[in-house]
């Protein structure tokens, strides 16, 4: 995997943990710029656009939740990596940065070489990613993988990643039923740890923007793609 084609972009208020990461990252060999702050971060992701954003949460001026929402809503950035690495274990911190779009959500104190991995297996998902069968079109809803776009009646909506990833799965294989340990595995992973409860926000993003019919909820089992 050459992962000198890969960008990242770290955002933290700490000086000490910018330069760590930096350092480490670099020797990686992915191309590394930093911000000490997010509304620094969000001009320099508009120029920069990184490939993956390491965002601290508590930063002054604008928290990591509203970076990563303001992040997300610039088109070239809208499924781009986002790893939220944080002092707060706290369940609704969490939750609250996988509803802003976060891919992965790390606590402090860094280690290094554990981040490192959790960064490359990202990255390596993405290089696996077959792209047979990339267009899905049932009813008046589209999906294109290669693009990432969808669209219900012909107008276009933006999704972050893991809602776009959530959804393209499992109208790749409509009326059956997944479980949460089962899309948590396909869509995240074996090795990021995600709340179950996770799924389930995704979920009800994706219902907020394609409207309620086409994923439903099969109770105490999972959810089901209506493929009719």
């Amino acid at each position: 995997m050459n992962l000198n084609i890969y960008k990242i972009l770290v955002v933290d208020d700490d000086p000490d943990i910018v330069e760590l990461l930096k350092y480490n990252l670099s020797s990686e060999g992915y191309k590394v710029k930093s911000a000490s702050n997010g509304i620094q971060a969000v001009s320099l992701a508009k120029e920069f656009i990184p490939d993956l954003t390491i965002l601290d949460i508590m930063m002054p001026n604008m928290d990591g939740v509203e970076t990563c929402r303001q992040i997300r809503s610039i088109p070239e950035l809208a499924n781009k990596f986002i790893i939220f690495l944080t002092a707060r274990s706290e369940e609704y911190s969490e939750i609250a940065a996988f509803e802003m779009g976060a891919d992965d959500y790390i606590t402090k104190p860094i280690k290094p070489r554990a981040l490192i991995s959790r960064i490359n297996a990202l990255f390596r998902r993405e290089v696996k990613k077959d792209p047979g069968n990339s267009k899905i079109s049932i009813g008046n809803l589209e999906i294109d993988r290669a693009s990432y776009t969808v669209k219900l009646d012909n107008k276009k909506i933006i999704l972050p990643k893991k809602e776009f990833e959530l959804l393209f799965f499992l109208a790749q294989n409509p009326d059956q039923v997944f479980g949460r340990d089962n899309l948590l595995k396909n869509i995240w992973g074996s090795d990021v740890y995600v709340l179950a409860r996770t799924v389930d926000v995704h979920i009800r993003k994706v219902r907020e923007k394609i409207g309620d019919g086409f994923i439903i909820t099969i109770k105490g089992v999972g959810y089901k793609f209506v493929g009719d």
